[in-house]
């Protein structure tokens, strides 16, 4: 009987130790969930584009008040219903602008292509046309040689003169036009590169957005075969960046995020591919190289970034601030998707942050 109280007394305690953890866990799980969808929802806010079609500035309001909420509504049944309400005007709002650009884009192609063909169709035409001209001028030149008429002889000759005149003033006429055309095209096809640019490109940084990211890398594992070279992941988060932007405010970490990125692309070769993956968290693309020269670039990053001192400009703080890094890193292997290599490149960054941060870990160490 005495045994059995002392064991029941042993395990209330473990019990309590046991549920004291488990609320713990609980609540470091609903923090990350919490930072997870804010950094969701900053990232949705750099993705609109300003387009007079949909509603820019009313779209980025409502996610800058969907996260304030988030932060400060406590019971799960208003969330639920809060997220549930504004889910749907985020994927109308991003239905409407995928939309919009893929009609300014083939309007934009159509526009060229009527452009170019009528630039061909004039100028065959007037190489006919003046062909036509300078024949029949040359015809009645040769009329001129008869010397017994030379009353004719003068007036064949002035007709020939005005002939050739108006000829001239015809080339210089559609020479202008074609000259006009052909910057009106210039400007069109500039135009459209502008429209693709900003449709890829992250608005902050400067670099590939996470749309263009999985389509390279979608791309790259469906175009590559068994005997291709393998090509290796960096998966780059900016260490203790929600206390940087609490303590010195979200204009002093967009110029974190602009800086990091500024020094990852001084770092990488110009076939590499650099993206801003979401958040504070980038993704670089190594062409060609095997994980053992992945893992010695992601150092190199690290340190470089470790090693130089940032000023934050209007935050108020005068010393220059220090950044670190942590990077994961995998490497492709036949058959691979993209879901897999990001899958084992992020589960290296948590062991890299999980060994203290500024640090770069590989897959086969997280194994």
């Amino acid at each position: 009987m005495f045994l059995g109280l002392k064991k029941k007394q042993e395990e209330e305690p473990r019990s309590a130790a046991d549920r004291a953890s488990q609320l713990e866990q609980s609540e470091k799980r609903r923090e990350f969930l919490l930072q997870a969808a804010q950094a969701l929802l900053a990232d949705l806010r750099q993705f609109a584009l300003d387009l007079r079609e949909v509603p820019y500035a009313a779209f980025r309001q409502e996610l800058a008040d969907l996260a304030e909420r988030l932060a400060a509504e406590e019971k799960l049944g208003r969330l639920e219903r809060l997220f549930d309400s504004r889910q749907r005007s985020i994927q109308e709002f991003v239905r409407r602008q995928n939309e919009c650009l893929k009609t300014r884009e083939a309007e934009l192609k159509e526009i060229i292509d009527i452009l170019t063909k009528a630039m061909a169709v004039l100028d065959n035409e007037n190489r006919e046309y003046n062909h036509s001209i300078m024949e029949q001028g040359r015809r009645l030149e040769e009329l001129t040689h008869l010397e017994d008429i030379r009353r004719l002889k003068q007036s064949l000759l002035q007709e020939v003169e005005q002939l050739r005149r108006a000829v001239q003033a015809k080339e210089s006429r559609d020479g202008a036009k074609i000259q006009s055309l052909a910057k009106q095209v210039a400007v069109l096809n500039t135009e459209l590169q502008q429209v693709r640019t900003e449709s890829e490109r992250d608005g902050l940084t400067g670099v590939y957005n996470r749309r263009s990211f999985d389509r390279f890398l979608s791309d790259l594992l469906a175009k590559r075969s068994g005997a291709d070279e393998p090509f290796s992941l960096l998966m780059i988060d900016i260490d203790n960046f929600k206390r940087l932007n609490d303590s010195f405010g979200h204009p002093a970490g967009d110029s974190v995020l602009s800086a990091v990125a500024r020094k990852c692309r001084q770092l990488i070769r110009i076939q590499d591919f650099l993206a801003r993956y979401g958040g504070e968290e980038f993704a670089v693309v190594l062409s060609g190289a095997g994980l053992r020269d992945a893992v010695k670039k992601g150092r190199q990053i690290c340190e470089a970034i470790a090693a130089t001192r940032y000023v934050l400009e209007g935050s108020g703080r005068q010393q220059p601030l220090a950044l670190s890094v942590s990077i994961g890193v995998s490497v492709s292997a036949a058959e691979d998707t993209p879901s897999a290599l990001v899958g084992r490149a992020d589960k290296a960054l948590y062991l890299a942050k999980a060994s203290g941060k500024n640090c770069v870990r590989s897959e086969k160490e997280s194994q």
